[in-house]
């Protein structure tokens, strides 16, 4: 009788733990969370005026973590938009500071500076901590690819004719 017992109380034990691995995460996280291992890594090549623009599309995709930026200018020099705060108000409204560069309204955001900027506030407001600092940058798209071992996903948004030889690259 005792082994019976102890065989049910195994089997019960057994069926308990394989409960939690079998559940997927988002039944546990509860809904709208979306599991790290759900989520396509991605590096964000090129962060000009046009490739800021699509970068703000992206954060608001919960399946996507942008994880590194590449850009070989630092700073914004020279880049041209439609408008003069238009980047900079659609940056601000995305991540939610209405103060992001506050100052720099004369000067059209763009550069891996401000493209790991973007990233690291928009991510931070959407933790409980506020803080994140998650998103590495490069010059150069070569040094992106051969240390970040984690990228899921290219997203190329440099001048047209380096989009071969970046494409080649990542695959």
């Amino acid at each position: 009788m005792t082994s019976v017992m102890n065989r049910r109380k195994f089997l019960g034990t057994a069926a308990a733990s394989a409960g939690f691995t079998i559940v997927p995460r988002h039944v546990l996280g509860g809904p709208g969370v979306i599991a790290p291992s759900d989520k396509i890594t991605l590096a964000h090549i090129g962060t000009g005026t046009e490739g800021l623009s699509e970068m703000l599309h992206l954060l608001a995709i919960p399946e996507i973590q942008i994880v590194s930026v590449c850009d070989p200018s630092k700073d914004a020099v020279g880049y041209r938009d439609w408008s003069r705060t238009g980047l900079l108000n659609a940056i601000r409204k995305t991540v939610g500071k209405p103060d992001w560069r506050v100052g720099s309204e004369g000067v059209i955001p763009g550069g891996r500076d401000a493209g790991k900027d973007v990233v690291e506030t928009y991510y931070a407001a959407q933790r409980p901590g506020g803080t994140f600092k998650g998103c590495s940058s490069y010059a150069d798209f070569r040094e992106l690819l051969d240390k970040e071992k984690d990228v899921d996903a290219v997203k190329i948004m440099t001048p047209d004719h380096l989009h071969g030889v970046i494409s080649i690259a990542a695959m």
